[in-house]
């Protein structure tokens, strides 16, 4: 695909972003800076930033996806919380050794992966403790 103005303003957009988010959200703020993108080259180019490994698409237990940058970060995975929607991010060695151990068991050859929890997170459970 062709190099357009549009995708750079949105490829920068999210390179600024920390965290997750989800096309809406992107689209909201590229509107807020009273820049001209549709609705739908923000929807194409995150599927092509996907394809490129810029971004990570992951569904979060919600109805739409969510992504974050993926370029010049390390592996990682996720808690979600079902009360608050908070997403923790953590990295665990042992995790990882275990997934290549059971890889190398069955002769897989692993590209890639994620761990999502759900759960309650701290937060919330305190704040159910005081209720």
């Amino acid at each position: 695909m062709r190099p357009t103005r549009e995708r750079f303003l949105l490829l920068e957009e999210i390179m600024r972003t920390n965290g997750h988010f989800d096309a809406d959200e992107l689209y909201a703020s590229i509107k807020a800076k009273r820049l001209k993108v549709s609705r739908a080259t923000v929807y194409n180019t995150l599927e092509l930033l996907v394809e490129c490994g810029l971004i990570s698409k992951y569904r979060f237990g919600e109805n739409h996806s969510r992504f974050e940058k993926a370029f010049g970060r390390p592996r990682h995975d996720h808690l979600i919380c079902l009360d608050c929607g908070d997403i923790i991010e953590f990295v665990n060695e042992k995790l990882d050794r275990i997934q290549r151990e059971v890889c190398e068991e069955k002769k897989f050859k692993w590209h890639n992966s994620t761990l999502q929890i759900f759960g309650i997170c701290s937060k919330c459970q305190s704040k159910s403790k005081k209720s």
